[in-house]
């Protein structure tokens, strides 16, 4: 199992946290996601270490900006 933490900005309400967990949690491999609105983190689980291009692809298809790791 891997956890990793991305600093995600433009993320204020419940809107953007249900967003970001399906579009996250859609992807292969994904087992979890969490979403931390006051921090402006998001921290995905999965069996193997997730692939930044692909996360920063989907988080910016939903309108946000993956700014790094955490």
């Amino acid at each position: 199992m891997s956890t990793t933490t991305y600093a995600v900005s433009g993320m204020s309400c419940g809107h953007c946290k249900a967003t970001l967990t399906k579009a996250i949690g859609d992807l292969d491999g994904v087992t979890g996601v969490d979403v931390d609105l006051g921090r402006g983190h998001v921290t995905v689980t999965g069996a193997a270490q997730p692939d930044d291009a692909l996360i920063a692809e989907v988080v910016d298809e939903a309108g946000y900006e993956l700014t790094g790791r955490a």
